[in-house]
């Protein structure tokens, strides 16, 4: 049950970076500038990617810190860990992502990843075991997957 949990783990993980992939833009100019639905995806992929090995490096950083492997961690060890780990980095990278500005005419499209996303992160907070069922982010996972999001969104 360690791997499906460790699985489990590792797949919220790449799901962080769904919103990871959508940074902010830059807050020091009043002008706006709207991304075509390709540069939205590409920075969106590009920045998940980072995302994705940051929030693993930070894993590995808290099980160390609290003396135990991911391999062999109970299951109230993992939901610690998505607790201090997954879940803030969701809920930043929803606002991220709710921040960069979506293609024009795919404002609906993305503003439901971004509550998806959101609803999903307020529900593993909530209750954190709810991650190794794999259903609490399906919804978000599959919406960035029909938007046309290649690295965010996958399992």
């Amino acid at each position: 049950m360690n791997k499906a949990l460790l699985a489990a783990l590792a797949a919220l993980v790449a799901l962080a970076a769904l919103v990871a992939g959508c940074g902010g833009g830059d807050e020091t100019t009043d002008e706006t500038v709207t991304l075509t639905k390709t540069e939205f995806i590409k920075q969106g992929d590009a920045i998940c990617k980072q995302g994705n090995d940051q929030s693993e490096k930070e894993a590995e950083e808290f099980a160390e810190d609290n003396d135990f492997t991911l391999e062999k961690a109970s299951k109230e060890q993992l939901e610690e860990a998505v607790s201090e780990v997954l879940v803030p980095s969701l809920s930043q990278q929803a606002e991220e992502i709710g921040e960069l500005g979506a293609p024009e005419g795919d404002e609906e499209k993305v503003e439901e990843i971004v509550v998806s996303l959101e609803d999903a992160a307020d529900e593993i907070e909530d209750d954190p075991g709810l991650v190794f069922d794999g259903e609490v982010l399906e919804e978000p996972e599959k919406l960035a997957q029909d938007y046309g999001f290649k690295v965010c969104g996958e399992e």
